[in-house]
């Protein structure tokens, strides 16, 4: 594991060497750092290569978060890279279904936590 971004309010890390994971209360003003940490993560990742989101820790959903995902899911097309998956919390997930945005990534799997979803 190897953190990207720590802050008293969101984490951001790399698991598994290829899983971009937030951790807490990603909102309004953690957005832009996160969304900056990934990206630069995700432009020195070589072409072709496989990478996933995980934000199934993320407690609140909100535009800002969805704000981070896009921005990501920009980099990984512009750096030619592969999203495997991207794994979502029960509060992302309804967001994104009242959005009608999961259209827009362009990952093989899309999943919810089902683990979270029973912490309501």
């Amino acid at each position: 594991m190897t953190i990207l971004l720590q802050r008293e309010d969101a984490t951001l890390e790399i698991v598994d060497d290829h899983v971009l994971t937030i951790r807490g209360e990603a909102d309004f003003d953690s957005a832009g750092p996160l969304a900056r940490a990934g990206r630069h993560w995700l432009a020195d990742q070589g072409a072709e290569t496989e990478v996933s989101f995980d934000l199934t820790e993320v407690r609140i959903a909100s535009s800002a978060v969805l704000s981070v995902l896009l921005v990501w899911v920009r980099s990984v097309q512009k750096h030619s890279l592969r999203l495997q998956r991207v794994s979502l919390s029960p509060p992302l997930q309804r967001l994104m279904d009242i959005t009608e945005l999961a259209p827009l990534l362009p990952a093989k799997e899309t999943t919810c936590s089902e683990l979270a979803d029973s912490s309501r």
